[in-house]
């Protein structure tokens, strides 16, 4: 018998909830915006920051793809000394995890 290992089909917004969870289940203080009205297009999901550590993250579905805005944003986040930019799915939870130890 094999045994079912496949994650449930989880939206965009549940699995920025799961992040957001962990996070500060971990201690680190997360930023959010609920609406992109005023946000830059492409702004990444989540600010999440303890200590001297400022992590963004986009957070996408199994299938989800980023948009042109969300992939720059990301890169040029990314060049920023002591800031940490990750594109996440459901998949990467335990890599999520090891991220917010």
């Amino acid at each position: 018998m094999r045994l079912k290992t496949e994650l449930p089909d989880l939206t965009e917004k549940q699995f920025q909830a799961q992040v957001r969870e962990l996070a500060e289940l971990f201690g680190w203080k997360v930023a959010c915006h609920w609406k992109s009205l005023h946000s830059p297009k492409g702004w990444p999901d989540l600010q999440v920051l303890k200590g001297t550590r400022l992590l963004v993250i986009e957070c996408k579905t199994e299938k989800g793809q980023p948009s042109p805005e969300q992939c720059e944003w990301l890169e040029l986040l990314e060049q920023v000394p002591g800031v940490e930019a990750y594109l996440l799915r459901p998949s990467d939870l335990d890599e999520v995890t090891r991220i917010l130890r």
